[in-house]
């Protein structure tokens, strides 16, 4: 392929991409990529992958889909988080009982 020809054809599909970062969904490639990943990159790239066959813009769906799965992993992680913070100490009433006897040392 003509290396002109080629960014020519980069330029114009990033003409044609408004915002600076899109959404895109990975196709089989014969280098072991794998069809449905979903990423979230800048309009240069997504014009390159898009030209180089590797990728297809995603659609609505799977951007949907993208986006709640992210909000869900953050919210483990949030979870982890916390129960790595919290400290629990369980006392059964019969140690209750037996230090509120115990004088307190001056």
């Amino acid at each position: 392929m003509d290396l002109r020809q080629f960014y020519r054809k980069i330029r114009e599909v990033k003409a044609t991409i408004t915002d600076q970062f899109v959404f895109i969904a990975s196709t089989d490639t014969e280098d072991g990529g794998r069809s449905g990943v979903i990423n979230e990159v800048t309009r240069e790239a997504a014009a390159r992958l898009l030209v180089e066959g590797k990728a297809v813009l995603a659609t609505p769906d799977q951007v949907a889909a993208f986006q709640s799965a992210i909000v869900e992993a953050q919210k483990r992680l949030e979870k982890a988080e916390i129960g790595k913070r919290i400290q629990v100490a369980i006392i059964s009433e019969n140690e209750d009982r037996v230090s509120a006897r115990k004088p307190l040392n001056k």
